[in-house]
């Protein structure tokens, strides 16, 4: 049987930001994913400066065979309204994509690897864990994403969650494709909902295009995709068919997350603990974040994995991400009748200053937060 210091279930940039931490921190850590990488993800794939600080990653060395899609303004708007574009006239932000984002943090972590295999059995037998009948570990870590077992077996259940809903698809465009496509790589698109309960969006990274949209109710989320998909193309974003099917995925928002994110042995972090920011769905800095915040927690713990001691975790995230409850605009939101909510939308979203510094800065770059080891 195998055995570590501590396990972490689910390699994408949650449990390899962790796992590097604790190995330069001196503890043996396995990271298992039922994938084997590079794997595809699904995701709108993009990262702040913050998040090139926080990992330490040489973006020039980053950008050699692999897509880094420099990112200078937006284009935003409730939907069919006029749109507002903002450029900084700098690199605020940058496209990547999570099939070579992802394996990049997992092989740089230093930790041992098994890949394509899932959590099948997990049991707790004294002060350590028993996964699979073949490992055992002091701790261990959920990074496995919304459904991620380990959360599932601190008592998570996803089926009495208000999760978001997404489609997307993203596929890398031929040569009559790329002419007929109107979006440019430096400005993605982020169009609003008229009830604001989700967005599409455009990201162009190079030649890989990635469309989505999510919401807050899945049952009418077939609907809003397609009618998204017929806006880029009647307003002339694209001039074709997308080449296949949009496909799914949930998440949790940190809002809405009340998940036990601690417990003796065990810690949940990314997706599992349910931190995407809660106006934006952006998942990517959060999770790493969380990932290091763990690893801070868990090498304070100095071998002594009980829950008052790995507890600590628990207020680092609060002092990160503030309470777990909706935001001013929000609440606002919830108060206000939909047609009121919808005027509001409109007029809030059509204010240059409202698209800049609420939506963009705050909302999505959340630029009035520096990076961890800033």
């Amino acid at each position: 049987m195998d055995s570590c210091s501590v396990l972490i279930v689910g390699g994408g940039p949650a449990g390899s930001s962790c796992a590097r931490k604790l190995q330069q921190g001196g503890l043996d850590t396995i990271i298992l994913d039922r994938s084997t990488f590079p794997r595809d993800k699904l995701c709108g794939g993009w990262i702040t400066p913050a998040v090139i600080q926080e990992l330490e990653i040489d973006a020039a060395d980053y950008a050699r065979g692999r897509v880094l899609q420099s990112i200078t303004g937006f284009r935003t708007s409730r939907m069919g309204d006029a749109e507002i574009e903002t450029d900084y006239g700098r690199t605020i932000s940058y496209g990547i994509r999570r099939f070579q984002f992802d394996d990049y943090l997992l092989r740089r972590s230093g930790a041992r690897l098994i890949s394509g295999t899932p959590l099948k059995t997990i049991e707790r037998s004294g002060d350590t864990w028993i996964v699979n009948r073949e490992i055992q570990a002091r701790l261990i870590v959920g990074a496995g994403g919304h459904f991620c077992p380990v959360a599932r077996f601190l008592g998570a259940d996803a089926r009495r969650e208000v999760a978001v809903a997404t489609q997307e698809t993203e596929f890398e465009m031929n040569p009559r494709q790329r002419e007929l496509c109107s979006i440019r790589g430096e400005i993605p698109e982020l169009y609003f909902c008229a009830d604001m309960k989700g967005y599409g969006w455009c990201f162009r990274k190079g030649d890989f295009l990635n469309i989505g949209l999510g919401r807050l109710d899945p049952h009418s989320l077939p609907g809003h995709v397609s009618d998204f998909v017929q806006f880029l193309k009647k307003a002339g974003r694209i001039g074709f068919d997308l080449p296949s099917s949009m496909l799914g995925h949930a998440y949790l928002i940190y809002r809405e997350t009340k998940r036990n994110l601690v417990d003796d042995g065990a810690l949940l972090i990314g997706d599992a603990a349910g931190l995407a920011y809660s106006q934006s769905g952006e998942g990517i800095r959060p999770a790493i974040e969380s990932g290091l915040l763990a690893a801070k927690a868990i090498l304070a713990a100095d071998g002594k994995y009980t829950r008052d001691r790995l507890e600590g975790y628990r207020g680092m995230l609060a002092s990160r991400f503030g309470k777990s409850q909706a935001d001013w605009s929000t609440r606002i939101g919830r108060r206000l009748p939909p047609r009121w909510m919808h005027s509001f939308a409109r007029i809030m979203l059509a204010t240059r200053w409202f698209s800049r510094h609420v939506v963009l800065d705050r909302w999505f770059l959340h630029a009035h937060e520096p990076a961890l080891n800033a």
